[in-house]
């Protein structure tokens, strides 16, 4: 069966690359999407577990993969964003104001990381992998992320600070070396508080089948991240897709788009019009589906099941609603605010993970509510 879905898996992303190319996308997208899927999944790595596991048993090998993670990839970004440009073409970092709504957002998108299961890359990578719960998050999660934007006016009114970027203000290579000195305390901290209650780790590794090594792969992402930022010309995001979708079926339903003050210009307005195969951050999301896909049919363990409890089915479809929603009003998730935030020196994607984490301490504790194992 695991070659079943492998031989439907690899047509569909070439069919996918070839929808992206005729709506003006390049082919390097799919590619770095697929990748990715298959990186997260060969890892075996996952913020929401990493949160996990460190609040419940002080496991902490996967914050600091996190952290190595954050690293590298703001060692990658900064000549680029210093230079602003890359072979004539502008670079943007992801960069968001420090407000009300950042903090609530990403609070709110804790909690549904530990409900659903997934955070907003994970969601991808599990619903690819089989893990049939996080189909229902997806619903919720497009839904939540198009209810927030009606809600835009209220959240960008509360107080909000339109810092620059560090590297801005401090200059790239002061910011650079802060942000560094900041990883390598964590990692300090974390190395002395946590504890040898360390999950099994492989010593076998196998590069079609996995698993891959930990960090190894961590410094992999952020060389694809590096290549997000090039080929886009903005680091790797992941909800925007989400909330475009959760509009577009929004307007199957009956939703007129011109009564949204967000929604109601001529840029947006085109992309509810578009495919979603011309929006670049809708492919890749994709790509990554059908990467996580392929790793898990080569590795062997594409093993959907179609049968969910109720209760852990509420907590999904809750924990979507509260992610979509909360990474809307949040500028992103743990991928779009945090990683490509801090990696673009953004104060908003540190006060991101500082909000985050309480989120991720109060839903580790309502997963027992909802029966979640």
């Amino acid at each position: 069966m695991q070659r079943v879905y492998l031989v439907i898996a690899a047509p569909l992303t070439f069919f996918l690359a070839y929808l992206g190319i005729n709506n003006g996308l390049g082919m390097p997208l799919v590619l770095l999407g697929v990748l990715l899927g298959l990186a997260f999944h060969h890892a075996e790595f996952g913020f929401t577990r990493a949160y996990r596991r460190m609040m419940e048993a002080r496991e902490v090998r996967l914050v600091q993969a996190q952290l190595l993670l954050l690293a590298v990839t703001t060692l990658l970004f900064s000549p680029l964003m210093a230079m602003g440009s890359f072979h004539g073409e502008s670079i943007v970092g992801a960069i968001a104001p420090v407000s009300v709504g950042v903090a609530v957002g990403a609070f709110l998108f804790g909690i549904g990381m530990q409900l659903s299961g997934g955070c907003g890359s994970g969601t991808l990578c599990g619903f690819g992998s089989g893990n049939s719960r996080l189909f229902f998050t997806v619903i919720t999660f497009c839904f939540g992320g198009w209810f927030a934007t009606l809600h835009a006016t209220q959240w960008e009114a509360l107080p909000a600070w339109n810092a620059p970027a560090l590297g801005e203000t401090l200059g790239w290579p002061q910011a650079v070396t802060l942000q560094l000195m900041i990883f390598a305390s964590l990692w300090w901290t974390t190395k002395r508080w946590g504890t040898d209650n360390a999950l099994p780790v492989s010593q076998t590794f196998t590069l079609l089948r996995g698993p891959w090594p930990l960090f190894v792969t961590m410094l992999l992402v952020a060389l694809l991240n590096l290549g997000v930022l090039i080929e886009t010309g903005h680091p790797w995001s992941v909800t925007w897709a989400f909330t475009l979708w959760g509009a577009k079926m929004a307007m199957w339903l009956g939703w007129d788009a011109t009564s949204s003050v967000f929604w109601n210009n001529d840029y947006r307005l085109a992309m509810l019009d578009s495919s979603v195969f011309a929006d670049e951050t809708s492919v890749m999301d994709m790509a990554i589906i059908l990467g996580s896909v392929i790793a898990a049919s080569l590795a062997g363990k594409l093993h959907p099941n179609l049968r969910v409890a109720w209760l852990p089915l509420l907590g999904a479809l809750l924990g979507g609603l509260l992610m979509g929603y909360g990474s809307r009003i949040a500028y992103g998730c743990n991928i779009g605010a945090f990683l490509s935030g801090v990696a673009s020196t953004s104060l908003h994607g540190w006060l991101w993970i500082i909000a985050a984490l309480p989120g991720n301490w109060l839903g580790i504790h309502l997963r027992k509510v909802f029966r979640i194992e």
